[in-house]
């Protein structure tokens, strides 16, 4: 039976579950000091997808909600310290919230993303979490929001249309891009390939750092970034957003209209955003035909009630991206750059997903349900007809059952699956057609004892790829490959809070990643990187021994964290070149042009480094927010570094919020972001990067336009307008065939965002 088929089979068989009861509760938050009521304030139960807030006497009201269980609740209110409680719905009664006065972060954030809906404090993952209000600092894209704001995540760019997440020195296949619970599915492989999702859906991120297989599967072996949409808001209540802005540097301009609402548990939610830049400006000039543009609908439709939820989302989303096919020697910049049309060759990327999210309450335990179609489609294109049209087709499959919890131990079990199917349409080809079928099982169990937490975790995953045998004009353009891999991963993990000030988590593990059919099949040009690439079809899974440890500190006045991690990673799979190794090939106008080669191959490698994060509030008015990491990568076959490693980083961001007459939640903030220099490189194809130091500012504040805030701010970024190369941008100078040291691109120069977040509520 095929994934699409048992795809249609879950959702019949678990249809009766509708038929439990609802039941609803009622509750107040107040001053724990003072005793006021606290009006406004948020109340979430992130595993049952629903959300409202406080009336002006402190009081709120949640329906159709499960009349047994125990859940997590969390209440926020800017100006008190955040709340995290587990409540049991069997027990009657009314739920009281005394929240304490508190202007500084906490570490009481829930995660949803590890295998056990938890408080952080109390969770051995290494996790953080990115907040609406964070995610609407200026950036390019949502991993380019990430990079800046979580220790021990980068991307590797394109430019600023383009970002490909990195976890502690690890991407590509190695790191899940979750939505809608659901694995995004694209051409991850790639190094021009950006995420496929909308960066104004996302409500709230969660980083998982480090190995995530358990849960995840095989891509999972660097980390995870779980992207979740708002929540659905209370009964009776329809929210939304509307938000704007405009980037001088590429004339970025990015706008996003949603709405939620919820009616007696029948919740729905839209979304419509539009991008549109032109070519980015450097110090040297603007980049040319570097601009793109893109749109993105997306919606939901679904049940909260008793026995749980179901909700149905889609999206689409579609990227149209230029690049300029540069030689060595050709110019790189030329006079005005900010024409928004975008010349030949260029990219044509859409993705189409449908995701069918559930949670059946089953008595005291429960079954989540993820079933989801994927399309996703990339054009290259040197004229209107596409030369290289890839074309990829999934259906997956999650599930996991919760047993209930008992004498503090919380067990599940998990499955999942995917069937892919990729065709080739075009004329140009890179990798073959191919078919690859995922499933994995794993077993799950939690202890909690006073303040100590302890889980383990075994989990099984088998992979087969079948890539098709390809001839053009009688000559073999591909072999073809059958191959299938299996493995069985363990992962334990331990945390302790010793007090209010201090805790420890630490977790140690292997994780398993099968070769992706690029890796295994490739041969052709890869236009968007300008190199030829060879696969290997011998290729071996890669296997991951890793372990890490965190100690979280802090109270009032400081509060930070401190990590380390060490990864050694068997049979780790790359695309190197060697000097001189190329291939000249003639194009349809009967033009010669050569390209290096790069082939896939693998050695054994040791990743290790620290990340942390040391926030000082000498005041209630004033903050030192200061993040580092560092990954530090060795090629232990060959005793060099490994490629495509970031450089150190330490960012400081000075935050002053004084109290201005008129205006509420005004702030002023400048920063600088460090970077350290980048010589541990793999020299047959790699150039050092410079250190060097980038200066930021921002401004903002927040207006009332009768009931409903508005939010108005102008953020600034490279304000000195710094010429540098970023270790991980792929326009920077290389070696082989580009022997000038002067032939690359600057990372972009200054820019200044303008912006505005209109958040609404309609009580009927």
């Amino acid at each position: 039976m095929t994934i699409k088929y048992l795809f249609s089979a879950m959702l019949i068989l678990f249809i009766p579950v509708y038929l439990l009861a609802n039941g609803n509760v009622t509750g107040k938050v107040t001053d724990a000091k003072s005793g006021e009521t606290v009006p406004g304030a948020t109340i979430t139960i992130p595993q049952l997808r629903i959300t409202t807030i406080t009336d002006g006497k402190g009081q709120f009201t949640i329906k159709s909600l499960p009349n047994q269980g125990k859940y997590l609740v969390q209440v926020q209110s800017l100006g008190y310290k955040p709340m995290v409680k587990t409540i049991d719905f069997a027990v009657s009664g009314s739920l009281d919230f005394n929240l304490e006065p508190s202007s500084i972060e906490t570490h009481e954030v829930i995660i949803t993303g590890t295998p056990i809906t938890s408080n952080n404090r109390y969770n051995s993952t290494s996790a953080a979490v990115v907040s609406r209000e964070d995610l609407l600092a200026p950036s390019s894209n949502l991993i380019d929001g990430l990079s800046r704001q979580v220790p021990g995540v980068s991307q590797i760019t394109t430019g600023p249309g383009i970002s490909k997440p990195i976890i502690r020195g690890l991407g590509y296949n190695r790191v899940v891009t979750l939505m809608d619970g659901v694995k995004q599915q694209g051409q991850q492989w790639g190094d021009e390939h950006g995420v496929e999702i909308d960066q104004n859906q996302a409500d709230r991120v969660e980083v998982l750092r480090g190995a995530a297989s358990l849960m995840y599967g095989s891509d999972a072996i660097g980390g995870v970034i779980n992207v979740l949409e708002p929540l659905a808001p209370a009964s009776g209540t329809i929210k939304g957003e509307v938000l704007s802005s405009y980037s001088t540097n590429n004339g970025l301009s990015n706008s996003s209209v949603m709405l939620t609402g919820n009616e007696n548990g029948f919740v729905w939610r839209g979304r419509g955003s539009y991008q549109n830049a032109y070519s980015f400006n450097t110090p040297g000039g603007y980049y040319i035909n570097s601009g793109y543009n893109n749109t993105s609908f997306s919606g939901m439709l679904g049940l909260n009630k008793g026995w749980g939820y179901s909700h149905l989302n889609f999206s689409y989303f579609k990227d149209n991206i230029g690049f300029y096919d540069s030689d060595p020697g050709d110019p790189l910049y030329t006079g005005n750059g900010t024409s928004r049309s975008l010349d030949y060759p260029r990219q044509d990327i859409r993705q189409y997903k449908i995701a069918l999210n559930n949670n059946f309450i089953i008595g005291s335990g429960s079954l989540k349900l993820d079933l989801g179609y994927q399309k996703n489609q990339r054009r290259e294109l040197d004229e209107p007809t596409p030369a290289l049209f890839f074309d990829l087709n999934t259906y997956s499959l999650d599930a996991k059952y919760y047993l209930p919890e008992s004498n503090g131990w919380q067990p599940i079990f998990g499955i999942s699956a995917s069937d892919a199917h990729s065709v080739n349409k075009g004329t140009e080809f890179l990798i073959p057609a191919y078919d690859q079928t995922m499933a994995g099982a794993f077993g799950y169990i939690k202890k909690t004892w006073g303040q100590n937490t302890f889980n383990f975790g075994l989990r099984y995953d088998y992979v087969n790829n079948d890539g098709k045998q390809l001839f053009i004009d009688g000559a073999q353009k591909f072999t073809g490959f059958k191959n299938n891999f299996n493995n069985v991963s363990g992962a334990t993990g331990y945390t302790h809070v010793f007090n209010d000030l201090l805790s420890f988590k630490a977790n140690a593990g292997t994780a398993f990643r099968a070769p992706n059919p690029a890796e295994l099949g490739s041969n052709g040009v890869h236009e968007g990187t300008s190199r030829y690439e060879i696969g290997n079809p011998d290729l071996k899974p890669e296997r991951s021994y890793q372990a890490d440890a965190a100690l979280e500190f802090g109270k009032n006045i400081i509060t930070g964290s401190l990590g380390i991690y060490e990864n050694y990673i068997h049979n780790y799979i790359y695309a190197s070149a060697t000097k001189g190794d190329q291939i000249t090939l003639t194009n349809d106008a009967g033009a010669q042009q050569t390209y290096d080669v790069y082939r896939y191959g693998q050695v054994n490698a040791n990743l290790y480094g620290i990340e942390g994060n040391l926030n000082i509030h000498p005041t209630s008015f004033l903050h030192l927010d200061n993040i580092f990491s560092y990954t530090h990568a060795q090629n232990e076959s060959f005793d060099r570094p490994l490629p495509l490693i970031p450089a150190g980083v330490i960012r400081n961001t000075l935050r002053f919020e004084p109290k201005v007459k008129g205006l509420s939640n005004f702030y002023i903030s400048a920063g600088l972001d460090n970077y350290f220099k980048q010589s541990r490189i793999d020299a047959t194809f790699e150039t050092p990067t410079n250190s060097y130091t980038l200066v930021n500012a921002s401004i903002g504040t927040t207006l009332k336009l009768g009931s409903q805030p508005l939010k108005l701010y102008v953020s600034g970024s490279n304000l000195t307008n710094k010429k540098y190369y970023d270790a991980l941008s792929r326009l920077r100078p290389g070696r082989l065939s580009q022997e000038d040291p002067t032939y690359g691109v600057f990372n972009p120069g200054r820019n200044i965002t303008f912006g505005v977040y209109l958040p609404f509520n309609i009580q009927k």
